[in-house]
Order: C-alpha cells, then structure tokens, then sequence
C-alpha cells in the first residue's frame, strides 16, 4: 500500500512557527511559463481535504480539479493560505529553468498571507527565503502541504495552458501543457516556434533555426 502525504514534518517542525510547503509544476515543458504554489495550513484539514491531496503526478486530472476546488473552498475560509508565483518564458531564457523555477517559488511564498516561518520544498536544493527552509526529496509524497503545493500548481499551470492553446491550437496544448509529446515535437518541425516556446530548450532553438 502506498504512504499518501501527512502532516508528520509539519509537525516535527512546528516548533519553528508557521510551515508551509512549495513545489512547483512545469520544469520540463518546451512551452508556457513554470508556476509554483506554497500552501500552508493554519488549522488542521478535515478527513475529506486530507485524503484528497497526493502527489499531483500521482492523481488524475479529476481527481487533482476536486482537490484544488476543496483546497480552494478552504482558502476562502481562511483555513488555508495559499500564494502562486510564476516565471515567464522570458525569464525562463534569461535566467534558465532552474533559476526561473526558484524566482516562481519565492513569489509563490511572498504571496503568503501571513507570511511562514519556514518553508519545506520538495527536492534537494531551493532558493533562498526570509525564513527558515527545509528541503525533502520526494516530499510531494510524504508533506500534505507539499503535496497540495503541487496540485495548485498543477492545475492552475495547466488552466494557463489550456488558454494558450486556444490561441495557438496547432501545438495540443490542451492535451501536453507544452511537454514534448511526439505531437508537440511534430508541430515544431511543421509550424515552427511561437513566442511562448522556451528559448534555451533544444528542440525549440532547433526550430527557430530552421525558419
């Protein structure tokens, strides 16, 4: 049986004050900015909110919209804190993904209202914070608040993708989010690269190139 996210590091680290989890959801595509989240929960979730959240990657897109709905109901009750940031495709070519990654993160957490006393983000490094910061390798699988960063990144990063695909429909974006799908390569080659392609990525270089 697989662990689903809990509250364990949360609690183990609650000592330093308010702890909200990060993750980010759009590293890999060729197209459309990367977005991160930080969710931090101010009371405890109830059973249904906290047997919704996993690891995005790991739920449907059903299931991932139904979590984000009650994640969002609770933000509206002031149960929940949530803050997203993102870093466009500009940025993304000026400072490379990774950096752009972290640029989204620390918007997300300035977002935060109040602000967390430290941060846990899944993976093994992160940017900088004004607060403490815990890194957790697979930690969108074991930190509830991680794991529910990663659903509202998720979905809101795929809803931006979806109204882009509405204005650029040759690409399927509203099927791949910009991921480099066989259909996405193929569009490339044929139609060339939008001004939401990634500079810096080199499938996307290649077809500018080639125009």
């Amino acid at each position: 049986m697989k662990r689903r996210p809990d509250l364990v590091l949360e609690l183990e680290a609650a000592a330093a004050g308010r702890i909200a989890g990060v993750d980010e959801a759009g590293r890999g595509p060729l197209a459309g900015p990367v977005f991160a989240a930080a969710v931090m929960f101010l009371v405890r979730p109830d059973a249904e909110l906290a047997t919704r959240i996993d690891d995005s990657k790991r739920l449907s897109a059903v299931q991932r919209a139904a979590a984000y709905r009650l994640l969002d109901e609770a933000h509206t009750a002031g149960r929940v804190a949530i803050g997203v940031g993102a870093a466009s495709v500009a940025e993304i070519g000026r400072l490379n993904i990774l950096h752009a990654t972290y640029l989204a993160m620390q918007r997300a957490v300035t977002r935060l209202a109040p602000a967390p006393d430290m941060v846990l983000i899944d993976g093994n490094r992160g940017p900088a914070f004004d607060c403490a910061v815990r890194c957790v390798i697979g930690g969108d699988r074991v930190s509830l608040s991680i794991a529910a960063a990663s659903v509202v990144a998720k979905v809101l990063r795929d809803r931006a993708m979806h109204r882009l695909a509405a204005r650029w429909p040759d690409y399927g974006w509203a099927a791949n989010c910009g991921y480099p799908t066989a259909a996405h390569r193929a569009a490339l080659a044929a139609f060339g690269a939008t001004p939401h392609h990634r500079p810096g990525f080199a499938p996307v270089d290649a077809a500018r190139r080639r125009i």
